[in-house]
């Protein structure tokens, strides 16, 4: 009985092999295991906290919220003084001068996401805690995320109070796609802005790379597209590809899917060569986790 019993039973959370050897009992690995991943989401947390309690501290979401329903609020109003005014008409006026500024806001919130702590000291001083690169990082986006979604979401809202006081509520679902739509690409540009941060060594660099990317995706890619498009011809799928390079024209077409509106530009190409709704979700996306990525394994490899 006593030997039956010596090989079944724990002996101090190992359990005694025939031929006399002991293994780890597979519940403590994965004890360890849930405990590890509950520690890494516990410093998530608390780095993204942190991150919002410093922008609070600063008034920076109240700032950014205030922004948006400016910019809201008023492409509203000079919209509702026209006697043919329709909510499709101001979501459309919203997306095109959106476009210039939602992408702006996003990489001036995150460009020093990473460059700028280090150059203040406080990365330093995070890291001293047993938190990894990795975990800094996902906190820091997560909590600069939650103050730029939050204004945004609140900001461009009371655009939409407005727009249904002044015009009715037949269009509240489509203002509603814009706002969230316009959230998450506000979300992906972030996402882009604290890449290069990561990447960057000096603040004033990763400003001046930040409104490079702006300059790029804002202006020039679509110029280029278009130059492309009308020279080559080239098939759908090549004119598809170009769409989903760019986080702007998948902004673009989400936000103009189902209106009665006609895109201008190259978004006039590429909304004919069949991109689904699923597909332009799954692009930006894309567009959002990727640059996190790519900017946490800079992170673990920069010199600080």
């Amino acid at each position: 009985m006593s030997d039956a019993g010596s090989n079944s039973g724990p002996e101090g959370g190992r359990e005694r092999q025939p031929d006399g050897g002991t293994v780890e009992a597979t519940g403590i690995g994965f004890g360890r295991e849930r405990s590890d991943r509950r520690s890494r989401l516990g410093a998530v947390r608390t780095v993204a906290r942190r991150e919002y309690r410093i922008a609070a501290r600063n008034r920076r979401e109240v700032g950014l919220a205030a922004l948006f329903a400016v910019f809201a609020v008023g492409v509203v109003a000079f919209a509702a003084l026209r006697p043919d005014a329709r909510h499709d008409v101001v979501v459309a006026s919203l997306v095109e001068l959106g476009i210039y500024l939602v992408p702006l806001v996003a990489l001036v919130v995150g460009y020093d996401a990473v460059v700028g702590p280090e150059e203040s000291g406080t990365l330093d001083t995070l890291l001293a805690l047993p938190v990894t690169r990795g975990t800094v990082l996902v906190g820091t986006v997560l909590g600069r995320a939650s103050v730029l979604c939050g204004a945004s979401l609140v900001g461009l809202g009371l655009g939409g109070v407005a727009a249904t006081i002044l015009l009715g509520s037949a269009g509240v679902a489509a203002y509603g796609r814009f706002v969230l739509v316009a959230t998450a690409t506000a979300a992906a540009f972030l996402a882009l802005s604290v890449l290069v941060s990561a990447l960057a060594r000096e603040k004033t660099r990763a400003l001046g790379a930040a409104l490079g990317l702006w300059v790029w995706f804002v202006l020039l890619h679509d110029l280029l597209a278009i130059g492309v498009v009308a020279a080559l011809r080239p098939p759908g799928p090549v004119v598809a590809v170009l769409a989903l390079a760019n986080p702007l024209d998948v902004f673009r077409l989400l936000a103009l899917r189902g209106l009665d509106t006609v895109p201008v530009g190259f978004a006039a190409a590429a909304s004919g060569v069949g991109l689904s709704t699923p597909i332009l979700v799954a692009a930006l996306a894309v567009w959002i986790g990727l640059p996190v990525v790519v900017a946490a394994r800079a992170m673990e490899r920069r010199r600080l």
